[in-house]
């Protein structure tokens, strides 16, 4: 019996990722699975590390990954190679989405966010137009009064907003039947607002009606996964210049998918 096990490892060490995949639709064995989880580990590190900063301050990241891993086993049970993409494409947006989940369960946004949210950007124009450039995250908390890491933090709550409107958008269901857009008003947001059909299309086109510069923040930002600070560092522009593009392109999307899925 030992023999066999030892055999059947082997013999699993030297099948691609593909071929376990194969092998395990066609026998469901448990030690397969477990092999291909642990080849699959790496996504949910990586996951984990890449969405760090929105869930820092209240999830540790070995509970991430402990939730990744979750989502890989489930993944691997789920995944049809004729319905879905590319198994490591499919995994990544599980796990992501397993992440936004938990984010939104844990009840991450104060009462007051909305109001500093909004003060803040009151205050970054009233700067603007009073001192000739886009001031700073410095001058921005200065001039409200406001601790810096309570202002990054808002920051950091904005950012993720965003993130979930977009994730939300192109996310459908298992059968990838029914994607859901989320107002910023998480407290009334309609839970039977579902679209059908085209919703990825309409996004592609409406990702195709924003400015040149926009379009480049969006891809850097959603596709290539760099920080807001590492995409000022790209285009060579201040990251409150990045953050203010940024606002204004999900700006755009929202009104374009709202008026062609609403």
């Amino acid at each position: 019996m030992i023999a066999k096990v030892v055999k059947m490892q082997k013999g699993m060490e030297e099948m691609t990722n593909e071929e376990l995949l194969v092998l395990y639709q066609e026998s469901r064995d448990q030690g397969i699975k477990q092999e291909l989880t642990l080849r699959y580990l790496y996504l949910a590190k990586s996951v984990a590390i890449q969405m760090n900063n929105l869930y820092s301050d209240f999830m540790q990241m070995e509970d991430i990954i402990h939730e990744g891993v979750i989502a890989i086993m489930k993944g691997i049970d789920r995944y049809n190679p004729e319905r879905d993409s590319k198994f490591e494409t499919f995994i990544s947006r599980r796990i992501r989405g397993t992440v936004i989940d938990l984010i939104r369960k844990n009840n991450w946004i104060p009462r007051n966010y909305h109001k500093n949210r909004q003060s803040i950007e009151n205050a970054r124009q009233y700067l603007y137009e009073k001192q000739g450039h886009i001031p700073s995250d410095e001058e921005i908390a200065g001039y409200l009064r406001m601790n810096l890491r309570k202002f990054k933090r808002i920051q950091r709550m904005s950012t993720m907003m965003n993130v979930l409107s977009l994730d939300m958008i192109t996310r459908g269901d298992e059968n990838g039947q029914a994607v859901q857009v989320p107002s910023d008003d998480i407290e009334g947001q309609p839970e039977d607002i579902f679209f059908k059909g085209e919703t990825v299309k309409t996004l592609v086109e409406a990702v195709e009606k924003l400015k040149e510069k926009e379009k480049l923040v969006i891809s850097l930002y959603y596709v290539e996964e760099l920080s807001m600070t590492q995409v000022a560092q790209v285009l060579n522009v201040s990251e409150p210049r990045i953050s203010q593009i940024h606002s204004e392109a999900i700006r755009k999307l929202k009104a374009y998918m709202k008026s062609h899925l609403g």
